[in-house]
């Protein structure tokens, strides 16, 4: 069955995993560390209260059948543990299906945390994750040559990962197709990382060059990962240089370290392939089986892509199979924050002893610069991004994160830099305001040293307390 495998793939598909199974270790720990102050039991959308109303068949995991905090945590640091050790090679240690379940794991247990995450596990790159690490688990180890099939659907993901993300850009925003967007994107995209400030001061003439470059790597090249070598090698080399680009400019979680995992097994990286036996009849069997059914699922996908109502970031079965993605349809020209503040005093005044609270990632402070968190993912200052945007994403889960605030609980102030109140005092009131934030100039930074000039806009959340027998705001 030589026609089945592809044995120059060999060192690609290397790579490959032990990139993939990097990033399921960067998405548990971001799972592990978070969990209990988002969706725990005590959580701003708790898990039981989720599976209680939402059936399994919609949402499949391990927890409709059983939810404790210590539960999850015992799962989450399970897939961990299990990644660290694809990292490390183990499955090329086991037989075949051996390593197949191995690589099912993570898979499998990561399903089962974004199928109960709701809002907060709502972004793109969870079901892209997924899509990928299922193919993961039928690409082989050691005892095999790497199935073409397998392949081929590898590079289908990253075609519609870069395709969707160029058609969802050119439908929804005129900025785009104006060349204009990177006027304002780098200013007001969810998470500016530490050189967001100098991608946005670049010169406007260089940012139309940048959109005009992406359209091309999106729209253009996407078809060539289905050229013969060296073609294909060299469109997946310029997706990678592409992505990198993005990592630079922002903290975008692991979105664009999963595309650049992706495009790794379209290289035909220059090595001899080690002897391996040939693949046995059942392996052949399963993987065309499986090859067969996403085919099939396809077609929901690319209808999407050439719907005119295309959508961004979404999966057409619960199971994460095959999904549409797509990012940043439209640009925001304006910048807003949510900023929280806490007062000790016994009545709230305008003029009173306010009190920042500090998140890790979104702007606060205006002098305070911004860090590099990604591939790591702080979940609550994204969704503080979109709160800015509209009160209504923030109506689930906002009066739940004051309420813990106002109680100084501990598993939701270690997902902030630093509270202004002592562990054992903890605010009376809490309020958050709105306020426009816009880049300084090179003049501003020089003589204030601040990154940031703010300008309050209105009342988000007005002086809220603790009241009544269950003590919510």
């Amino acid at each position: 069955m030589e026609w089945f495998t592809a044995s120059e793939y060999w060192l690609s598909r290397l790579v490959f995993q032990r990139a993939l199974a990097g990033l399921y270790l960067v998405a548990f720990l971001t799972a592990a560390l978070q969990f209990r102050a988002l969706i725990g039991e005590r959580g701003m959308l708790p898990v039981p209260r989720f599976v209680e109303r939402v059936p399994f068949r919609r949402s499949p995991s391990l927890f409709h059948r059983y939810y404790s905090d210590r539960f999850f945590a015992v799962c989450v640091w399970t897939g961990c543990a299990v990644s660290a050790a694809l990292l490390a090679g183990l499955d090329s240690l086991l037989p075949l299906w051996g390593g197949m379940l191995l690589w099912l794991v993570p898979w499998a247990l990561y399903l089962s945390v974004v199928n109960v995450g709701q809002t907060w596990y709502s972004f793109g790159w969870e079901s892209l994750l997924l899509e990928v690490g299922f193919l993961a688990v039928f690409l082989g180890n050691d005892d095999v040559a790497p199935p073409v099939v397998v392949l081929f659907l590898l590079r289908w993901v990253l075609f519609r990962v870069e395709f969707g993300a160029g058609l969802i850009k050119m439908r929804g925003d005129a900025c785009w197709r104006k060349l204009t967007c990177l006027d304002h994107h780098h200013e007001t995209q969810p998470m500016p990382g530490p050189l967001s400030w100098f991608f946005h001061h670049l010169p406007k003439p260089l940012h139309r060059v940048e959109v005009a470059a992406n359209h091309v790597t999106q729209l253009v090249v996407p078809f060539l990962l289905f050229a013969p070598q060296p073609v294909a090698s060299a469109a997946a080399a310029l997706m990678i240089v592409t992505q990198l680009w993005l990592v630079l400019s922002g903290n975008f979680a692991w979105l664009n370290w999963v595309t650049i995992v992706l495009a790794l097994p379209v290289v035909a990286f220059p090595a001899d392939p080690p002897p391996v036996s040939g693949a046995p009849l059942w392996y052949v069997v399963v993987v065309l089986a499986v090859s067969a059914l996403l085919l099939g699922l396809s077609w929901q996908p690319v209808r999407n892509m050439l719907s005119r109502r295309q959508v961004m970031n979404r999966s057409f079965d619960p199971l994460h199979l095959v999904n549409t993605y797509g990012a940043f349809g439209t640009v925001s020209r304006i910048r807003y924050e949510v900023v929280v503040e806490g007062t000790a005093d016994e009545a709230p005044r305008k003029d009173g002893d306010w009190r920042e609270y500090e998140f890790k990632g979104k702007p606060g402070d205006p002098r305070r610069w911004p860090r590099q968190f990604a591939p790591y993912h702080l979940r609550l200052d994204w969704l503080m991004w979109f709160a800015a945007l509209s009160p209504a994403y923030a109506g689930p889960w906002f009066g739940v994160l004051v309420e813990r605030l106002l109680e100084n609980d501990r598993d939701t102030l270690k997902l902030l830099r630093r509270s202004p109140f002592p562990a054992d005092a903890p605010p009376r009131h809490i309020r958050a305001r709105l306020f426009r934030y816009r880049y300084t100039t090179w003049r501003e930074l020089r003589e204030t040293g601040a990154c940031w000039e703010r300008t309050y806009v209105r009342e988000f959340l007005p002086p809220t307390r603790l009241t009544g027998p269950d003590r919510r705001p």
